[in-house]
Parts: C-alpha cells; structure tokens; sequence
C-alpha cells in the first residue's frame, strides 16, 4: 500500500493495474485517454504480460475486451461518451452474452464539450442494456470502485459501466492503494452456448438478465457508494449524482443542513430515495449531464407529488457541465462570480500548430478548388477540424468520425460534383475505410484527401494503426493505382501539390490523395529522444 497523487483517470488505470488485469483496450479519446496511456508506461505491464495496444477504434477494442473476458480474465476497455455509440454494438450484445473474466467498461463523458461535438450521458447506455453503473465521487473513489466492478462483474457475469467525467478525469487528489491481486488464470465459458446469440439462445440470456435485476438493485441498496446523510431541515432532499456531491459540500464547508443521497452505483437504490421523498419537502437532483434521475424519479416513486427539481424545470442549466457555483444558485445561495475573461481571451480561437502539415494541404486544397466554389470540403474528426476556422475557412462539415467520406459521397450522389472528404489518417483507419469501400462500389466522384501526420496527433501523438498501411489499405479497397495520390505539404511543393489535386478533382470518379507529413509535436519528440 502506498500514497499516490493521481488523475481520475490514472487513478483508474492503477486501480486496474492492482485489480490483475490482463489487458486494456481503448482508442484514444480526450478526457479517456490518460488510462491506457498509464497503463501502458507502467512497469508492471511489461512484468505481467498486459496487453495495452491502442485498438483500430472503439468497437474493436469492446469486441477483444469481451474475447478476453470469454477466456476468463479481467480485461478494462476505455472510451470517451461519443466513442460509446461506435462500440454500442458490442456493448448492448455483451449484456446477454454476459461475461466470464471480470470486464469494465469506462466511458469518459465530457459535458460541456471541452473537446468534443457534443454532450451525451452513457449512463442511458447502461441503463438501455440493463447493466450496472459504478460513477465514482474521487479520485479515491475511482481507484476502490475498479475492485468493486470487477466483482460485481464477476458475481453476476455482466459487463460494469464506470462513468466519469472530463473534472474527475483531469483533476489530481491523493489515492491509497491495496495490495496487487494476481491476474485471473485462464478459463473458457462453463456454457459452450453462452456467447451464441442465435435468437433462441438469445431469447433465454435476455431472460437470464431480466431476472438478476432485481438483484442488481439490492447490490445498489447495499452499496458503500451510495450513502444517506441525514440533515436537521426537512424542506428540501439532495440527490447527487457522481462528482456533483463535491459541489454541494463545497457550499456548505461547515455541514450541509439538508437530506443528502449520494448515488453513485446504479440501478438507484429505490428504497433510499423513498427514505428521502418521506423525510423532505422537495427534492432537487444534481446529476452531470442529462436528467436521467430525474426523469425517472416520478416512475420510481409511484408519481409522487412531491416537487422535483434539477435540470428539467430550469433550477439547474439543461447543458453544460455543473460548477459549485451553479449549485450554489439552484440552493438560493449568494454567489460572487469572479471578474469577466477578458474579450481577448473569450474570442481567441484554438488554431493548428506552427509547422503543421494540416496547414499546407488545406492551403493547397483552397487554390485548387477556386474554380469550382465553396461548399464542398467535408472534413472530419481531427486537429484539422480547425480548417474550418480562420484564416482557412476551408471545411464545411464535421458531425462524425469517418463521416467526411461518406458525407462527400451522399453530397456526390446529389450532384454536387467535385466532392472533397478531408480525413486523418487514424480517423481513416477507425472509420474512413468503409466509406471508402461504398465510394468505390459506386465509382463515386469524389476526392478524399488522407492528411497524414503519421499519428494520432488531437490527442496527444499515440500509435495510429494506419501508420505505414495506408497505399495498401486504399489499393485494397479498389482505389485504382492512377487515382491514389501522394503528396508533401510544404511551402516549396505548393504549386505541385494544387496541380495534383486539382487533376484529381478533375477526375469522374474515386480518387485518394495521401498528404503526408509527421505531426510536428511528434517530430519535436523524436528529435529530442535521438539526441538524449
């Protein structure tokens, strides 16, 4: 045992490191991403044989976890919330599958998109698939919950949600640690059908999780994270929800005067929010992200009358993430805002980096799209989403990872000819490629441009699976030889790069034209590690 000073998410990687995991599987993810990186630069996973290489994306990595569990041992797989919705096949099917190995799943939500395209609560996930969530309070919370989920997970053979947010996630405190427990040893299903899920097989898993629910909800009933804090004042309750219980103790450092039930296992533990509505007044919910407490609360509780308050009646904002000051005003209390960010501040926008590829392509992209108008540069997830930003205000689109091809293609089909998809080359591998493979079944014309900086460069430089692949990979999906394109975004190939370019948006049909130059915060890495 030993004192640490961790990031929530670290706290969750050495939490899964002591709790004898045999592998991390994720794809890189801000605010996730921290997790399999620290697990990857321990000691230990060298020692024990841990398997922590980056996943082509979420789904893949879900699917491996789940093989890992199959065959007996703990496995931990890590995403960020929209990152959910590309493993979400897996996710759904893992929880009538069940599992064998401990699995935990932890999404990273980032309420008010501090880098992300928007807000989303996974706790619906979980709650759709019926499996239990654990949503830590701390960083020390974070840590003892990683044990907690792996026996849960283990006791009723389900997939564990853990659910943090992009606070807890960043955010430092000192962790107590536990002893290391050795890693699981290998063990197939006892069932040889568990993982079969033909419809009639199916049919009985679901029944099988239908009737340990009500199990699950007494393990929430029961739970150390979920505690009841009686007060002297009657005429309000508290629920908090994760982190939002660090808020409201913020605003009461001297003892909080009301009925406080701190939630962080779920299904809700039913019983002690009854507790609560009989002892209060009205209740006010505090919960990170959507109003997914609330909302059920009136069913719960048999449509009480008793008044709810949170996020769905305005006492609490309907976005962004919450603050002690935003508590602080949905209690009544008097909040002295600091000074306004200065308007230099507040406005400057994010840009790409001094020496970045990203800039040269898109400055040869715009010269060769002159002739044709704007409109049709559909871009995608990446650190050259900032194009569409002055000074380049070169990309009219970016909703999903891999939805610039497929988007070029549906623009294509509509008629607007020549259609521009501008990718990463990690973004191409985690979704571009079957894009890529409509367009060609169809001939479609467009142009996808792969601006490759040989990593995954938005969130911080890891191993792109596209690294050294890319040709082959587009030569392999019936990119003709002619059409796939390789260019150098620098100043002196300018005027080659737009006549390349603009060849191929001359062209009727698919064409690939591979920008490639190294991430220039990787460049500066690599210079410096070959000189110590």
């Amino acid at each position: 045992m030993q004192q640490l000073v961790l990031l929530g998410a670290e706290s969750i990687a050495q939490g899964a490191l002591d709790s004898g995991i045999s592998g991390v599987y994720a794809y890189p993810g801000t605010p996730s991403t921290e997790i399999t990186e620290y697990i990857q630069k321990s000691r230990l996973t060298k020692e024990k044989g841990i398997h922590s290489a980056w996943s082509a994306n979420e789904k893949t990595a879900m699917e491996a976890a789940l093989g890992m569990s199959y065959s007996g041992k703990r496995a931990i797989v890590c995403m960020k919330h929209v990152g959910l919705n590309v493993a979400a096949d897996g996710f759904i099917n893992a929880a009538i599958t069940g599992c064998c190995g401990g699995l935990i799943v932890v999404v990273a939500d980032d309420p008010s998109m501090h880098s992300s395209q928007n807000e989303q609560d996974s706790r619906f996930y979980a709650d759709f698939a019926l499996l239990p969530v654990l949503e830590p309070t701390n960083q020390q919370e974070a840590y003892d919950m990683v044990f907690a989920g792996f026996d849960l997970s283990e006791k009723f053979g389900l997939p564990v949600m853990m659910r943090i947010t992009t606070r807890l996630s960043h955010s430092r405190a000192s962790v107590t640690t536990r002893s290391m427990m050795d890693q699981n040893t290998l063990k197939l299903p006892e069932d040889p059908q568990q993982f079969i899920l033909l419809p009639s097989i199916a049919r009985k898993r679901y029944k099988r999780l239908l009737g340990i629910q009500a199990d699950l909800a007494a393990e929430s009933e029961n739970s150390v994270f979920n505690q009841y804090f009686s007060g002297t004042d009657n005429s309000l309750g508290i629920i908090t929800c994760g982190i939002a219980f660090n808020y409201l103790q913020e605003n009461y450092p001297s003892g909080i005067p009301y009925h406080v039930l701190k939630i962080s296992q779920y299904p809700a533990p039913l019983d002690q929010v009854r507790k609560l509505t009989e002892n209060c007044n009205s209740i006010l919910v505090l919960e990170e992200g959507y109003p997914l407490l609330e909302k059920g609360l009136k069913g719960l509780l048999n449509n009480t009358s008793i008044p709810i308050k949170g996020r769905l009646d305005g006492t609490v904002p309907r976005d962004g993430e919450l603050t002690p000051d935003i508590v602080a005003i949905a209690l009544g209390l008097e909040v002295n805002p600091g000074p306004d960010i200065p308007d230099f501040l507040a406005s400057r926008p994010p840009s790409m980096c001094k020496g970045c590829g990203h800039i040269d392509t898109y400055l040869a992209l715009i010269e060769a799209l002159k002739p044709f108008g704007t409109g049709r540069t559909f871009s995608d997830i990446g650190c050259y989403t900032l194009g569409a930003l002055p000074p380049f205000e070169a990309v009219n689109s970016c909703v999903d990872m891999g939805a610039s091809i497929t988007m070029a293609k549906g623009a294509a089909d509509a008629g607007l000819v020549p259609s521009v998809a501008v990718i990463g080359d990690s973004t191409f591998t985690h979704s571009g490629m079957t894009g890529l493979l409509d367009a060609v079944n169809e001939n479609s014309s467009i142009t996808v441009i792969i601006s490759d900086n040989e990593t995954t460069g938005m969130t911080g430089g890891q191993t792109s699976s596209a690294f050294g692949r890319l040709e082959n990979i587009c030569l392999g999906l019936g990119v003709l030889p002619e059409h796939l394109r390789l260019i150098y975004p620098f100043k002196k190939n300018h005027d080659a790069n737009v006549l390349t370019i603009t060849e191929e948006l001359n062209y009727s049909g698919v064409s690939v034209v591979i920008s490639r130059r190294e991430c220039i915060q990787t460049a500066v890495k690599h210079k410096k590690d070959q000189k110590s």
